[in-house]
């Protein structure tokens, strides 16, 4: 059974968070690339990690995003207190902002199945039993990557936990962000994930309540060990 080492940032600024992620996944694939020519006696394990945040507002735009999908200006960011980043995830626009837990993944998937579309899987399925385990029915969209509540009625379909990797040697980085107690208000200033068509929601909103984030991350920890056949320590 592998270890995955948990770490929970707190509330840390996106590019110092993204910059951590990109030291972890470069050691990992430094270690990986000198297996390869080391002899067997003389190989190193890769370590993996499961890192929980929350972000100052924040939008980022992922490789395969437009520009266009961001409807405020400089000047409109700066008065909304909110940065804005191209990054080198999969997908297109986002939020990232207080009350969202944000989850990167950093795993060498050669430490469990090297299958990015099942590894998405397994991340979207953490969140939909999570979400359970508070009374929301959720479940998925065809070719679109996340987490939906009602998805089968174009009229009420609405995302709660949107998702984006990157992976290169089987090393994932970037991941989830899911909204508890999110300011969904920041959505409006963009057309989230480039679609047009759902909107977007949060558990505090579904539940009528606040929601306790220090619980909710126990419980993707769990389900998250639980998917992946680990340890989280």
């Amino acid at each position: 059974m592998q270890k995955v080492n948990f770490i929970d940032l707190g509330l840390i600024d996106y590019k110092k968070a993204w910059d951590y992620q990109e030291e972890v996944f470069n050691e990992i694939v430094q270690t990986k690339i000198e297996n390869r020519t080391a002899l067997p006696d003389q190989q190193r394990s890769t370590s993996n990690y499961l890192l929980f945040c929350e972000h100052p507002h924040v939008y980022t735009l992922g490789k395969s995003g437009h520009e266009s999908n961001l409807l405020v200006n400089d000047q409109q960011l700066k008065e909304k207190n909110a940065t804005y980043y191209k990054i080198n995830r999969g997908g297109d626009i986002t939020y990232h902002g207080p009350g969202q837990i944000v989850g990167y993944p950093i795993l060498d998937l050669d430490n469990f199945f090297t299958d990015i579309h099942k590894y998405l899987r397994f991340l979207e399925e953490m969140v939909i039993r999570t979400l359970a385990e508070y009374g929301i029915e959720s479940g998925r969209s065809k070719g679109e990557t996340g987490v939906w509540l009602n998805v089968e009625d174009p009229v009420k379909a609405r995302k709660i936990c949107a998702m984006g990797v990157r992976a290169s040697r089987w090393v994932t980085m970037h991941g989830f962000a899911l909204n508890v107690n999110a300011d969904l208000s920041y959505f409006g200033n963009i057309i989230p994930c480039g679609i047009v068509d759902k909107a977007v929601t949060s558990m505090d909103k579904e539940l009528g309540a606040k929601v306790d984030q220090e619980e909710v991350k126990e419980k993707l920890k769990k389900h998250f060990a639980d998917l992946f056949n680990c340890t989280v320590v």
